[in-house]
């Protein structure tokens, strides 16, 4: 049986990426077919080439507007793409042609501290600065705006009045090394 092929999109040093290649490296079913990102710098590169796996540069927006993204994922027979920390926005053409088939993880508890430009430390900040005794993490389909496509899952954690926004990151962090590779293998799989 043939696997479902997923393409990872990641803009940062690649932490979710590494835990999804690592679920992923010896299950049949599922195969992690590229990486793309849209800086050449970016650390995933570095995890992608760790496994084996192509990863692509498609460094400015202009190449996510036009079909040479379709391209490229119909070349590597993309069944799934999975965002793990991509900071452009999915073009709607792409969101349309991979219809909930696109999952993105937040680094809280939607619909709270969503939207654009909240990311990262942006949203542990005002997790932080809101005195917010909870947060989490939210994995969703993606559709055409930022962070309101349909909840697949959420995890929380508490958050002391005396965390920090590194301690508010590092416990949400956990919870998606924890929680995103199952549940995006269960996705893919038809198993959710």
């Amino acid at each position: 049986m043939k696997p479902v092929n997923i393409a990872i999109f990641a803009s940062g040093a690649g932490s979710n990426a590494r835990a999804l290649l690592s679920h992923f490296s010896n299950d049949p079913a599922v195969r992690v077919a590229v990486v793309i990102s849209n800086k050449a710098g970016a650390g995933v590169h570095e995890v992608a080439q760790e496994f084996d796996v192509p990863s692509v540069v498609l460094g400015d927006i202009g190449a996510y507007e036009s079909n040479l993204i379709e391209e490229m994922l119909s070349s590597h027979q993309v069944d799934f793409i999975v965002l793990a920390g991509f900071l452009l926005k999915v073009p709607d053409s792409l969101v349309q042609l991979y219809a909930n088939r696109i999952i993105n993880i937040h680094p809280a508890l939607l619909p709270k501290f969503g939207g654009k430009g909240m990311y990262g430390n942006r949203v542990h900040a005002a997790v932080k600065a809101q005195g917010e005794t909870e947060t989490g993490i939210t994995i969703h389909y993606v559709n055409e705006h930022y962070d309101e496509g349909a909840v697949i899952f959420q995890a929380s954690c508490p958050v002391a009045p005396e965390d920090s926004e590194d301690d508010i990151r590092k416990k949400v962090q956990e919870l998606e090394h924890l929680h995103f590779p199952a549940i995006v293998s269960k996705v893919v799989k038809g198993e959710l």
